[in-house]
């Protein structure tokens, strides 16, 4: 009796344990799923899901807010998402958020991403739509990956070419890169143009001194010096030009301006006329009026 007794108690432990992990699993995976709690629903529209399934996160600002619900398919070229997000981040989406759909790292399951909007201050409603953001599929990754590759190997087998032909033509540029005696000569070649050219320049500066030569040079200078007058007496009369044409237009707007006004006092005049002979008239009209 008592060893009968024994197994019901470890029997009931067993269920109450059991059961108490169950309770558990439900409440987390429920929490996880948004079961739980208030929540609310939006949708997005895409071209492609990239491989997003239902059950995926839906995150906002790094932070996961609720769970893709629905993926349906409306045509060759558009599929609806419907998601669960939590109520209490509601205040937070705005009507002008976007969603993009992108890795949980490199190789993770795929993510919903919501992007803040920037202008709107409406926050979504229940059922509302959200605009989404086409992100960068692998095989685009992959296709620019493979050109650059691609590129890599032309440019490699180019610099090959040219390294054969510098280590085996017979071109001057070759014979400059293996020829230690062509290297040296042009190397003397350029240290004699730059000593002919500060020779040159001491020759100059000397004939500058020399009195058969300065005639020439002070004639140089001195139509230099004309030429800086010209250019200078040639901008201010440019100046004076536009500082007399600004000069005509303000004196034209001041008498287009007079004129303007006295032919307003010459209508005001002509009206009050007419308005007095209408009144004489009028009084006239109401003595013959009186009189008859």
């Amino acid at each position: 009796m008592e060893k009968q007794s024994g197994y019901t108690w470890k029997l009931g432990m067993f269920v109450t344990i059991g059961s108490l992990l169950f309770i558990l699993a439900v409440y987390f995976i429920g929490k996880q799923k948004n079961l739980f709690g208030s929540t609310f629903n939006i949708t997005s529209q895409f071209k492609t899901v990239s491989g997003l399934e239902v059950g995926n996160n839906v995150r906002f600002s790094g932070i996961n807010i609720g769970t893709v619900e629905e993926i349906r398919l409306i045509n060759d070229s558009s599929v609806v998402v419907s998601m669960v997000i939590k109520d209490e981040v509601r205040e937070f989406i705005k009507t002008d958020a976007r969603t993009s759909i992108g890795s949980d790292g490199l190789m993770g399951d795929k993510v919903l991403t919501i992007s803040p909007g920037v202008k709107s201050t409406k926050e979504i409603e229940n059922g509302g739509k959200l605009a989404s953001i086409q992100g960068i599929e692998m095989n685009d990754i992959m296709k620019s990956v493979k050109k650059s590759m691609d590129n890599v190997g032309v440019i490699s087998e180019e610099l090959a070419i040219f390294s054969h032909s510098m280590n085996n033509g017979n071109g001057a540029l070759a014979r400059l890169v293996r020829d230690d005696k062509m290297a040296n000569s042009v190397s003397n070649t350029l240290s004699n143009l730059e000593s002919g050219t500060k020779g040159f320049s001491e020759n100059m500066e000397a004939a500058k001194s020399n009195f058969l030569f300065k005639g020439y040079f002070k004639k140089k200078e001195k139509e230099k010096e004309k030429q800086a007058e010209e250019a200078k007496d040639k901008k201010e009369e440019q100046a004076e030009k536009a500082e007399k044409a600004a000069k005509d237009k303000e004196q034209k707007a001041k008498e287009d301006k007079a004129k303007e006004e006295k032919q307003k006092e010459e209508k005001a005049k002509e009206d009050k006329a007419k308005e007095e002979k209408q009144k004489e008239a009028d009084a006239k009209k109401a003595a013959d009026k009186a009189k008859s």
